[in-house]
């Protein structure tokens, strides 16, 4: 048996070998490894964008022994794979396909470190230039459990008191103590910000119709119009590119529905209409459209509304205390 063991090893010695083999007469190989690994993770990006701030997140990982390969979420949309991540001469780059662009044109990313950023340039498939600054995305870790507080409304069934609309124009109203979104226009954003909480929502939308809840501003849980279909991470309760539910629990449009969220650190886990879909998941990043990209700080709670009309009766939400 010790001889079967041992001739049933010599292909993967033979690989080891030949490994060696190569790094030791390919030294800058070795060398640009090395220094690529500098690159490795998850990055919190903030673009300039025409004058403003704009969210983005890239993670770049290793596949292999010298291959890259990584994720990218814009400033909208999900997040998308990159096929490989090119590195050479201190820097990395990659190109990606558009999205919801309306154009042929790829993305181009460049970037390079510098004092432990991350700088460089986008060239967007609108064929503009957007420079980018993007710092290591923290952990999130918590080392206890969190105390739960006593729940409050943050939605108070009158009116729009602690909240504000990201535009001039809010379309956003209460009648009859139900808060309404009646077209697309405004998100609509707490003026309070929240770290660890519990989020128990309420709502309903009509056929087709499309919204979310962004918690703390920067990760999307999906609402949608999808009943019948397979669960997606774009889909009804997902979070939105990254988090695939374990069942497709929506309702019927015009039916009211429940979320019930938690959310500690990273780790989400998503009771809708009853059932567990999402149970203790890890959030990687950003979602698209989030309202900016600095995980590691307190952030509101924000319905879209620049989608679908969507309803809600109930927002109630009780805060982690440590």
């Amino acid at each position: 048996m010790k001889n079967l063991d041992f001739y049933c090893s010599l292909p993967r010695i033979a690989t080891l070998m030949l490994m060696g083999i190569f790094l030791f007469f390919n030294p800058q190989n070795l060398t640009a490894q090395s220094e690529s690994k500098d690159f490795i993770g998850p990055w919190d990006l903030t673009l300039e964008m025409n004058g403003k701030s704009a969210p983005s997140w890239l993670e770049v990982k290793s596949s292999g022994i010298k291959t890259l390969v990584g994720h990218f979420v814009g400033n909208d949309g999900s997040a998308r794979p990159i096929s490989k991540v090119n590195f050479e001469g201190g820097k990395i780059s990659f190109s990606i396909p558009p999205q919801w662009e309306n154009t042929d044109k790829e993305l181009f990313f460049e970037g390079k470190l510098e004092n432990g950023k991350l700088i460089g340039t986008i060239d967007h498939p609108t064929g503009n230039k957007y420079p980018f600054v993007g710092e290591k995305a923290p952990l999130l870790e918590r080392k206890a459990k969190p105390t739960w507080g006593e729940p409050i409304n943050i939605f108070n069934g009158k009116d729009l008191s602690g909240w504000h609309a990201d535009k001039t124009e809010n379309q956003w109203l209460v009648k009859e103590g139900i808060l309404s979104s009646p077209k697309a226009g405004a998100n609509l954003i707490t003026d309070e910000k929240f770290e660890d909480f519990k989020l128990v929502a309420e709502f309903r939308y009509p056929k087709n119709s499309n919204s979310g809840i962004y918690l703390r501003g920067r990760y999307e849980v999906q609402i949608e119009d999808n009943p019948g279909t397979p669960p997606s991470s774009v889909y009804f309760g997902g979070v939105y590119g990254f988090v695939t539910p374990n069942e497709m629990v929506a309702k019927s449009a015009g039916e009211w529905q429940t979320f019930e969220i938690t959310l500690i650190g990273r780790r989400v886990t998503i009771i809708a209409n009853g059932k567990t879909i999402v149970c203790d998941q890890i959030i990687p990043g950003i979602t698209g459209g989030a309202l900016d990209s600095k995980e590691g700080e307190a952030g509101p709670i924000m319905l879209q509304g620049d989608h679908g009309v969507v309803e809600f009766r109930k927002l109630e939400l009780t805060k982690g205390e440590y």
